[in-house]
């Protein structure tokens, strides 16, 4: 055992793979001797019972004598073995570093090489006009220039002249091409700031220098070359919006505001012109159809003229036309929009059937556009519009009818004509309702003129009829304008009849905030308006009651259903007229009393400064009293001119009464003075009452005679005018007991009064007031 650890330890130095190998089997055979020995010596000592202690001692030395052996011959391997694999291991890894360093310092040389390459390259190609070649090696040294950027930890102080290089030349090739460009696309504009209606518009050129050879195998075009150069250096989106707002501008947008212009395309060897030509147009406005045919003609052409390649060799996935759609379609599509299609909406629903024209053109030029790969979307604004014309026929016919009815209700108001009692207004011809109404039949002519209400009571044919007055012209026209919505609701469709129907409510609300407020001053300060509004307001309510149920049936559901009544805007619309007349009432009530006020009391009239101005006083009653009938004539309805002018003169009347009343002493040549003015009130009183035009005297007399009627304190008027007059035997027999004429009008007090007032202190006196109680 001891000589084979002393040959294991003999050998000094480094130790070799195959020794440690052959070492490693000699120990595993002695240990499988060792163990068949052990194995043994265990089957003798339990199985035989032989006595081996000895031989056990023997074994017990020779298996710790291997254990040492191994231990050392381990540590030998880690010390020795490791130790030189460690040493080969930093070898390698400084071999390696280096390595790589040559390596990274080759592949920069390298780079530096294709950097300068690349500039050679751009700058030859540069000379020759190969744009598109220069654009493609400036590419190359940005990629080189960028890699040796992005190298970490190695830096050159050269990479900085390097760009300044880089931006030098392609800031050149940019000069270049922008010099070429300008040449190639030239643009000869009218001198004003934009492009308007006129000559100047005519002058608008664009002149396209293709050169585009007439053989595929001839060189490429110089157009083609630029255009592929921008692209690479990524300026070929800004150049191209730059140049399609041009086109919008002083193009596109031209042919579709003016009807009067027209585009033709002069195309020549290597170039094409583009301009405009003068045309006749019989509207003042484009049709979507023209505008179609112009665009059509025009941008295959400019396209051809322009975008002749797709740049697929290049490698970039951009397309010309797609570009220049994107950039232009949306503006365009809005101006055709704003220009024309809303232009070309009918007027009416019989039209509608008509404009399929329109939608099947609008569907030809988008396909058109998609041919030429200017548009690359199925759905667009432009066809969605034109298709949705139902909807922009509603809103634009409710538009209009708002707009009219506006206009209308900020028209002077004294433009007024006739509404006679017999007056109807025609209804437009309505087609078959839906579901019929119950109608009560007409079995006579003459059964036209009644009404049966029952219990053998009848009312008058003209009893619902409005009275005969004058209206404004323009209101006449509102309610006709309302008439002829409501029939265009019966021919379109749901939605829009309700829309349509909504909209004629709308006209009456808005008439409603707008009449009071635009000619507020007028119908405050002139009477004559402020009658003809009253007049307005109860016609607009006359018609409104029965307006829905004129149509209930010819319009579509929920309408047909109950909705379609206005009857709930008839209170407001009555109320906005009483108003507005019991108004201008109160005021030429005030202006009365203030004019009576000056009377000094109707005192002392035996002053003939006193008697002047009480008499100026009731002239001036009377005379604005008949200015007012004057003004009012012919147009209030005659129930209401004679109630308004018999309320007037009774406030007067009463004014004058109350005065007289008041007085405590009347003299004898004040009585007569009294009764004087009073016989002017009572004379000329009557004479306002001219409801009628002056070839009617005949019927006015009728209203003059019933004065009574309409003045309640015209009898008492009377009766005044007599105690002025009478003895005092004649008021205690006109009193009699409490049942005569002077009791009827007056109060025992104010009997009393006036009794004092015009007679003195007497016995007599004392005994006609003890009568009077």
């Amino acid at each position: 055992m001891s000589s084979f650890v002393a040959e294991v330890l003999a050998s000094s130095g480094k130790l070799e793979k195959e020794d440690i190998g052959i070492k490693i089997s000699k120990l595993s055979r002695r240990v499988d001797e060792v163990k068949g020995e052990v194995c043994d010596m265990i089957n003798k000592k339990y199985e035989e019972f032989i006595p081996s202690l000895k031989n056990a001692e023997d074994l017990v030395s020779q298996v710790d004598g291997i254990s040492m052996e191994i231990d050392l011959l381990k540590s030998q391997i880690e010390n020795e073995v490791q130790r030189d694999l460690r040493v080969a291991v930093t070898e390698f890894s400084e071999l390696k570093q280096q390595l790589e360093k040559s390596t990274l310092l080759l592949s920069v040389l390298r780079q530096l090489q294709e950097f300068d390459t690349a500039l050679e390259s751009n700058h030859r190609a540069l000379l020759e006009k190969n744009y598109s070649k220069a654009a493609t090696h400036l590419n190359k040294a940005q990629c080189s220039l960028q890699q040796l950027k992005s190298r970490k930890g190695f830096e050159l102080k050269i990479l900085q002249a390097l760009s300044t290089e880089l931006i030098i030349q392609k800031e050149n090739l940019l000069y270049h091409l922008n010099e070429e460009w300008r040449k190639l696309a030239v643009w000869n504009l009218p001198p004003s700031p934009a492009p308007t209606k006129g000559e100047w518009t005519l002058k608008t050129e664009l002149r396209l220098c293709n050169m585009t050879p007439k053989k595929k195998s001839d060189l490429e075009p110089l157009l083609v070359s630029i255009l592929q150069a921008f692209a690479i250096l990524g300026e070929l989106n800004s150049k191209l919006k730059f140049f399609s707002q041009k086109l919008l501008k002083y193009i596109l947008k031209p042919l579709i505001v003016d009807p009067f212009l027209d585009v033709e395309i002069e195309l020549q060897t290597h170039d094409a012109i583009l301009r405009f030509s003068a045309m006749k147009s019989k509207s003042n406005h484009t049709t979507p159809v023209e505008v179609y045919r112009k665009m059509v003609v025009m941008l295959p052409d400019l396209l051809s003229s322009i975008f002749v390649s797709d740049f697929q060799d290049l490698h970039l996935d951009v397309i010309l036309a797609e570009m220049l759609g994107a950039m232009i379609w949306k503006d365009l599509s809005e101006s055709i929009i704003k220009n024309c299609l809303v232009n070309s909406i009918p007027a009416n629903s019989s039209q509608l059937e008509q404009y399929e024209e329109v939608i099947k053109e609008t569907e030809r030029f988008e396909d058109k556009l998609r041919e030429l790969q200017v548009l690359n979307s199925d759905s667009t604004d432009l066809l969605e519009y034109a298709r949705n014309i139902n909807t922009h026929f509603a809103s634009k016919k409710c538009q209009d009818v708002i707009v009219t009815a506006r206009i209308l209700m900020t028209t002077e108001i004294h433009n007024t004509v006739k509404i006679p009692l017999d007056s109807k207004m025609p209804l437009p011809k309505l087609p078959a309702p839906a579901r019929k109404a119950k109608v009560p039949k007409v079995t006579s002519p003459a059964a036209q003129d009644i009404v049966s209400l029952g219990n053998e009571k009848q009312l008058g044919y003209r009893s619902l009829c409005l009275p005969a007055c004058r209206i404004s012209e323009s209101v006449q026209n509102l309610i006709e304008l309302a008439y002829q919505t409501l029939s265009e609701a019966t021919d379109a469709t749901n939605e829009c009849a309700v829309q349509l129907f909504y909209t004629v409510r709308n006209i009456f609300h808005l008439f409603y905030d707008v009449v009071p407020t635009y000619h507020k001053e007028n119908l405050q300060k002139l009477p004559q308006l402020a009658a003809i509004h009253h007049n307005n307001c109860m016609y607009i309510a006359h018609q409104l009651i029965t307006m829905g149920h004129q149509f209930r049936y010819s319009l579509p559901s929920p309408l047909c259903d109950g909705a379609a009544t206005f009857v709930d805007l008839v209170p407001s619309f009555r109320r906005l007229g009483t108003e507005c007349f019991l108004a201008q009432l109160r005021s030429q009530r005030d202006e009365l009393l203030e004019r009576l006020s000056n009377a000094r009391n109707l005192s002392n009239l035996d002053d003939e400064d006193n008697y002047s101005a009480a008499n100026k006083a009731v002239r001036q009653v009377i005379h604005q009293l008949k200015r007012l009938g004057k003004v009012w004539q012919d147009v209030l309805p005659v129930n209401i001119y004679c109630k308004a002018m018999g309320t007037l003169l009774n406030t007067a009347i009463t004014e004058i009464v109350n005065k007289v009343t008041t007085l405590e002493d009347i003299s004898s040549e004040d009585a007569d003075r009294l009764y004087s003015l009073c016989r002017t009130m009572l004379e000329e009183g009557p004479q306002i009452f001219q409801p009628l035009s002056d070839e009617s005297k005949s019927k006015n007399k009728k209203y003059q005679e019933e004065v009574p009627v309409y003045v309640p304190k015209w009898l008492k008027f009377k009766e005044l005018m007599i105690v002025l007059q009478a003895s005092l035997q004649e008021l205690v027999d006109r009193w009699t007991d409490g049942k005569g004429p002077l009791a009827a009008e007056f109060s025992p007090n104010e009997a009393k009064s006036l009794i004092r007032a015009l007679f003195q202190n007497t016995e007599r006196r004392a005994a006609a007031l003890a009568k009077i109680k």
